[in-house]
Formats: structure tokens, sequence, C-alpha cells
């Protein structure tokens, strides 16, 4: 068995996954007891197969497992998909717009095996100029979604124990939740509560899956000392939408109806949930009508926070398009 296994994701990003690996040559081509699987998410632009020649061409397929998945099962189903590809003591989540920086692996691998309470960590990612990037977060909560529309900074302030992002940090401390862009998993974890919720095809999953991390007796921690650049939406239009107050793709929705409805009382919880985004969304549009605000919603948000409304639980449909 493997001390440690990374599982990358890839569909329509060839160039950022072959980047991806690369990166993690030194990581991990050494280390006889370290490996990567990459699991191919049935891309139809023809990047499966220009990994798999990069992978031949650089000799990687010593330390890298190449799968293809014959339909695209999203994050939480790829993930799924790679442990159980290979027996690994601790599996590594690393997206392919991630890149190692000289011994993270090692140092998030030492630290995590050196306190056997904490179940998941993750390293501080950074922009490539080297630029903390927020990671540690608490949990979104129907209370969180009314803030967000709201967005005044007197209420965030007087909430501030409740608002999502925890800002950045140079030493260890323990969030509610961290990005699972580069985030490293005991596998008793996995055993013990189960593989990630595939009912999300991408997006919310990695709250999900923290709260039973967290549910389940182990903390989660935030490792500073190692380092990870992110590229940032590198493999996901919802970011670069949301900046654009454009309208976000579906699946994006389909996983927030899950989400709310999973932990805050079912569908009632997702209606009351959304109640409260719009009484926050009314303190939004009076301020905007006076001039003391600029818009922030995307668009047709409103509306498309309804998905599944009577059904939030409902299998994604995404499954059968969409991104990685």
């Amino acid at each position: 068995m493997k001390r440690l296994a990374v599982v990358i994701l890839n569909y329509r990003r060839a160039a950022l996954t072959i980047d991806c690996l690369r990166s993690l040559e030194s990581e991990i081509a050494t280390y006889g007891d370290r490996h990567v699987v990459v699991i191919e998410q049935n891309s139809d632009d023809g990047s499966g197969d220009a990994i798999a020649a990069a992978i031949a061409q650089h000799g990687w397929d010593r330390w890298i497992t190449f799968v293809r998945s014959p339909v695209n099962l999203g994050f939480a189903g790829g993930n799924n998909l790679g442990f159980k590809t290979i027996e690994a003591r601790n599996y590594l989540l690393f997206n392919s717009d991630a890149r190692a920086t000289s011994g993270c692996i090692g140092q998030l691998l030492d630290a995590l095996e050196a306190q056997p309470d904490v179940g998941a960590i993750g390293p501080r990612l950074q922009d490539p100029d080297g630029t903390p990037q927020v990671s540690c977060f608490r949990y979104r909560t129907p209370l969180t979604e009314f803030l967000d529309a709201a967005g005044t900074g007197p209420l965030d302030r007087f909430f501030a124990k409740r608002v999502i992002p925890m800002g950045v940090f140079n030493e260890p401390m323990e969030p509610q939740w961290e990005s699972f862009a580069c985030i490293m998993l005991r596998r008793e974890v996995i055993e013990r509560i189960g593989p990630m919720d595939d009912g999300y095809f991408m997006y919310f999953e990695d709250i999900d899956y923290s709260r039973h991390i967290r549910k389940a007796g182990w903390r989660i921690l935030h490792w500073p000392a190692a380092k990870v650049m992110h590229l940032r939406g590198g493999t996901s239009s919802v970011k670069s939408a949301m900046k654009a107050r454009k309208r976000v793709p579906k699946y994006y929705y389909e996983a927030r109806s899950r989400y709310y409805a999973k932990f805050y009382g079912g569908v009632p919880g997702l209606w009351f949930t959304n109640g409260l985004w719009l009484l926050g969304r009314t303190i939004a549009i009076v301020r905007e009508t006076l001039g003391r605000k600029t818009p922030d919603v995307c668009e047709r948000e409103g509306l498309d926070n309804w998905t599944n409304w009577l059904s939030p639980m409902r299998p994604p449909q995404a499954q059968t398009g969409g991104e990685l």
C-alpha cells in the first residue's frame, strides 16, 4: 500500500493537467511510496490523448496511473474513482490548476501523520506572485445567504463570526472547512464516513464532506508552512461568471439546493434559505436605488436559486455535460 496517492481530475484541460504533473514530478517520482492517479473525465476535445502522450513521452508512467472514465463524474465522483483505483494510507486531492512548490507534499504528509486526530489537512494556497489566497472558511448557512445577498458592511461586522471567509493565517489553525483545490485526507476518514457524495456534480461537496469529517470526530487543519500555487478558476467557469455577474452554470445551483436541503431541513429548509436570500436582496435593492451600492447579483440568480426546489436531492443533470 502506498503512503500517498495524489488524485487529479481532467476535463478539457490538457495543458493545465500536464503542467500540474510537471510540478509534481520532483515531489512524487523519487519517492517509491507516493503515486499519482489521473482521472480523465471523458473529454471530447482530445485532451485525454494529449495527457496520455505526455505521460509516455516523459516516462511518467512509473509514478502515474492514467484512468479514462466513460462519463464525466464531476468532482466528487471523479475523486471517488481515484480512491478506488489505488490503495493508499493517505489521499491528496489536487486540482489541475494547482502547482506544487518544493517540499509542500512532504510537509503536509508529515504533519497529517504526526497528528492522528487530524482527518484532513490543507496548505496555504497562493497566487503565482506569492500572494496568499483565502482558503479557510466557515460553513455556508441560511444566514450567510442573507448576508451575501445584502452585501452590507454593518451586517457583516455584526455577524462577523458567521461570515464565510476567515482570512489568511500564518500559523496552523482549524477552519470549519478549507478549499478542496488541495486537501489531504486519511484513508481512515474515507473508510469510516464513506466516499464523497456524488449527488453533487461540482461545488458544495467540499463543505459537505468537511461537515462529515468533523462530525466523525476528526479535526480539519490548515497548514500554511506548505504552500501550493493555485491559478484559481482554471477548472471551472463558475468563478469567472460570478466575477462578471453573468449567469452561473446550472450544476452550481443543483449543488446549492442539495446542500441546504441536506443540512437544513429538506425542502422547507431550502425554501427558508431562499427566503432569507430574498430578504437580503431586498436590502441590497434599496441601497442600490439610493445610489449607495453597486449591484453585485449574478444574472438570474434569484430564479436559479430555486433549481430543484421540489426535489433538491435529485441526481445532478450535469453528469452528461458541464465541466470537470
